[in-house]
């Protein structure tokens, strides 16, 4: 890809999914990857994969709920390669509950994993891309901020939250030399919705094919992405009647099954 060698970008939630995938894929481009989530031992070894194929890599533990060490990520990868091209807000946790059971606690800690954790990104990220006149902003959201689903209340509040950021983001930024694009993936196949079970029309796709629309967003600066087909489907008809996405999301069950609340 035109421009991407040497370019140097962030990944939060890198240790497993989108993130990981992600992650490998910028690096395959040749690309230099801050590697940021909780799990060191998995980002250890993302690192040594990345290393491997010819690419540095930077291990960065990060906590995206705690604003300080997003900061630190940030500072740590300016430190390392003076600059950051590319920012990918990965990080997220699928949160569900009926909305009869739902508590504010509950909600609050989705917001700060799946909002405030790409707001804090954003925020530290953005003054250095500004000022080098040059960047990529990417928001991965959920195909859920485009059709809520029963039981998601708290996930979908957040990642809707995300997306409407995400669309003032890019249209503020315009001019400015840095782009922003949200990325709202259907069912993917990785460890946050490994006990979900789904119907066949909403089956999970690879975190690999998600990776793949990410890096060719970059590339394209494309506003956004809906993948899969299914997904940029539902979108379409949910927009043209509400009540006819309700309907498909019941006679489908596309909430899925599983043992949570």
């Amino acid at each position: 890809m035109d421009g991407m060698p040497d370019k140097v970008a962030i990944v939060t939630g890198a240790s497993s999914g989108i993130g990981r995938a992600t992650a490998l894929a910028l690096a395959d481009e040749g690309m230099r990857v801050a590697l940021a989530a909780r799990n060191v031992d998995a980002l250890q070894e993302m690192a040594q994969t990345i290393r491997a194929l010819g690419r540095d890599a930077l291990v960065a533990p990060t906590d995206v709920t705690l604003q300080d060490q997003v900061e630190r990520l940030v500072t740590e990868t300016l430190a390392r390669w003076k600059r950051v091209d590319i920012l990918v807000a990965n990080a997220g946790a699928y949160i569900r509950c009926p909305i009869p059971d739902l508590t504010v606690a509950e909600m609050e800690r989705s917001m700060a994993v799946n909002f405030y954790g790409a707001l804090y990104a954003v925020l530290a990220v953005l003054p250095h891309m500004l000022s080098q006149r040059s960047g990529h902003l990417v928001l991965v959201s959920t195909m859920d901020a485009k059709k809520g689903l029963p039981l998601d209340a708290p996930y979908v509040a957040a990642k809707f939250a995300l997306a409407g950021f995400g669309e003032v983001l890019r249209q503020e930024l315009y001019g400015s030399g840095v782009h922003a694009t949200t990325v709202f993936p259907g069912r993917v196949d990785t460890p946050m919705i490994g006990e979900l079970r789904v119907p066949w029309i909403s089956a999970k796709i690879s975190p690999e094919a998600v990776a793949r629309a990410i890096v060719r967003a970059i590339s394209r600066c494309q506003p956004e992405v809906i993948v899969p087909f299914q997904a940029r489907a539902l979108f379409y008809l949910n927009t043209l009647s509400p009540r006819l996405g309700d309907w498909i999301a019941r006679a489908f069950h596309l909430q899925g099954w599983d043992m949570g609340c």
